[in-house]
């Protein structure tokens, strides 16, 4: 499973030749469509529709998944305990990608502490 974080939807929905690249390469490699929890919201859109238009055009080929179940609510919390750093949004991204997922991201730090506790998680660079 792919999950993206901020990082990565603001990566894909650029749409230049590395994004595009990337996701042909993803869907090539049946990665696609990607899981974009519904939190990672908060952190890609402004509420301005002319600003959000090319993440929203991305979001329409991704499954956002809209709610937060509590046994994956409590998983990214003792994630986070456990890694001792990175945001709710962060663990939460992470619980998703349980077991065996790859997150792309924008920034690692943060994500690879939390994905060091988890299931088989690893995180990609963009």
């Amino acid at each position: 499973m792919l999950v993206l974080d901020s990082g990565g939807v603001s990566f894909l929905a650029k749409r230049n030749q590395d994004a595009v690249a990337t996701i042909r390469a993803l869907v090539r490699e049946g990665a696609w469509p990607p899981l974009v929890p519904s939190v990672v919201l908060v952190e890609s859109v402004s509420g301005r529709q002319r600003d959000d238009a090319a993440v929203n055009r991305l979001l329409k080929t991704c499954d956002v998944s809209e709610e937060l179940p509590v046994p994956l609510a409590r998983r990214a919390g003792e994630l986070r305990h456990r890694a001792r750093r990175g945001s709710a949004v962060d663990a939460i991204v992470v619980a998703s990608a349980e077991p065996g997922g790859i997150i792309l991201s924008g920034g690692v730090e943060d994500l690879g502490a939390l994905a060091s506790y988890a299931k088989s998680v690893r995180i990609e660079r963009v």
